[in-house]
């Protein structure tokens, strides 16, 4: 039996405001995201979430399970499912303000070759301290990647937030980090310097996403830069997601510290595309690979 990815994180409803006055609802969430990401990619994953036996819930179940994706926890632990109402700007950018809850029911581990989580569920307690007990057991035998997405509007930011996101750092191979997540943790640092201090916490890489500017990979082995491509934005959600499920994608099972540069660069360009498809179209709707 082929090896699968565990996702683990917050799935959520996407109470989508328009720059035009109009709303819709998404099923979505970084975690969630990644997840159909990966498995419209074509990659078998398994999902661990939380949500709440309710309408919205029923959303979220069928959004994944069309998807392809199937769950490796029972979801339902919680009395109302998460919403993240976005408010979209003139240039496609989303602001959030969210109702959540998180924690995890029994987890199936299995044997995974990547772990991926991400944003909200790796610092919002009391979840978060499951995410890091379960991550911290599969360390050896699985990648495990860690999307900072910081999410200031329900985590808030300052030290008690920063330890939570560097103990995560410590037990990553791969930390991908926006240019606006690295700001609002060390807002005295440069891009390269907090990319230079999140190595040194324990990972073999780590990327730096810059939207339209493109993105850095930093290791030790050196830098490698891509660049973003050009493409009508119809709003940014779930673009940083799928950029990190298609490196995961490319990545699957090698070695983050074994790779060359022109591997690095080849990583990078796929996940590129993949967040151009997403961000051309509205909601978290990331691409097939027949799109790419």
């Amino acid at each position: 039996m082929d090896r699968d990815v565990l996702v683990v994180g917050e799935a959520l409803v996407d109470v989508v405001h328009a720059a035009d006055g109009s709303s819709r609802e998404y099923a979505g969430g970084s975690a969630a995201n990644v997840a159909v990401a990966l498995a419209r990619l074509g990659r078998p994953v398994r999902f661990v979430t939380a949500w709440a036996d309710d309408a919205r819930g029923g959303v979220l179940a069928g959004h994944l399970a069309g998807a392809g994706v199937s769950l490796a926890s029972d979801p339902q632990v919680l009395e109302r499912t998460a919403t993240a109402a976005a408010t979209i700007g003139a240039d496609g950018s989303a602001s959030y303000v969210f109702d959540l809850d998180w924690r995890l029911g029994a987890v199936e581990v299995g044997d995974p070759v990547a772990v991926h989580v991400c944003s909200i569920g790796a610092v919002l307690e009391p979840g978060a301290g499951q995410v890091l007990e379960l991550v911290t057991g599969l360390r050896g035998t699985a990648t495990i990647s860690y999307d900072i997405n910081a999410r200031p509007a329900i985590t808030g930011t300052g030290p008690d937030l920063i330890a939570r996101v560097e103990r995560m750092v410590a037990v990553a191979d791969l930390v991908k980090a926006s240019d606006e997540d690295l700001t609002n943790l060390y807002p005295d640092l440069e891009l390269a310097e907090a990319a230079a201090h999140l190595l040194t916490l324990g990972p073999a890489a780590v990327v730096v996403t810059r939207g339209g500017d493109g993105a850095t990979w930093v290791s030790t082995r050196g830098t490698v830069e891509v660049a973003s491509l050009p493409v009508q934005v119809a709003d940014t959600i779930g673009a940083g997601d799928t950029f990190g499920a298609a490196v995961l994608d490319a990545l699957w099972d090698r070695r983050v510290a074994d790779l060359s540069a022109d591997e690095v660069e080849s990583i990078l360009a796929h996940a590129a595309r993949a967040a151009a498809v997403t961000v051309s179209r509205p909601g978290a709707d990331p691409p097939y690979r027949s799109e790419l």
